[in-house]
């Protein structure tokens, strides 16, 4: 897991030697574990760690690649995150995996598991992405895992399909109004 020294030591990316020493020294005392007060063992831990990798230019300069690295994929998250169109993606694919078992399932009841290989070439979603809407359906309960280790759809799915389903139907709202 990647450790944000500067966020550590509460300093800018840019800062000089004299300002990472200096503000060291603040936290050290601070958090040093003989200090009754404000002590605590693990922040100083970290403290000591960030300042030793960031004092040397070496060190600091190895880090400063995997921060700029890590910096990337922050930005990416945030970008992904401000996309709104992702959830909608998301729930697209996730209600596409569940007619897919769903199905199988009304096909043959006894045999209603899809493995991951044909999941993937049906549903036209990487495995890599794939991973993330299996775990959410099986973690839901929508899907399981069969005795023979491929996917299916569960009752509960069966029900969050067929409501899902008929929200989105505004003719079967129409009809069930019509109905009374």
């Amino acid at each position: 897991m990647f450790v944000d020294y500067y966020e550590t030591l509460e300093i800018s990316p840019n800062a000089n030697s004299e300002t990472i020493e200096r503000i060291f020294r603040y936290f050290a005392m601070r958090y040093h574990p003989d200090n009754r007060e404000t002590g605590n063992e693990s922040r100083f831990s970290e403290i000591v760690e960030a300042h030793n990798t960031l004092r040397d230019p070496v060190k600091r300069a190895q880090y400063d690649i995997l921060y700029r690295e890590h910096l990337g994929l922050r930005h990416e998250l945030t970008d992904g995150a401000r996309d709104g169109g992702g959830l909608e993606r998301d729930a697209a694919i996730q209600a596409n995996l569940l007619s897919l078992l769903y199905v199988r399932r009304r096909r043959d009841v006894n045999n209603a598991g899809i493995g991951d290989d044909e999941l993937e070439r049906l549903s036209g979603c990487p495995r890599e992405h794939l991973e993330f809407h299996l775990w959410y359906l099986k973690a839901k309960g929508f899907i399981g895992r069969t005795e023979n280790g491929t996917f299916a759809i569960t009752v509960e799915g069966i029900d969050h399909a067929g409501s899902k389903q008929a929200r989105d139907r505004p003719d079967a709202t129409r009809l069930l109004d019509h109905a009374d």
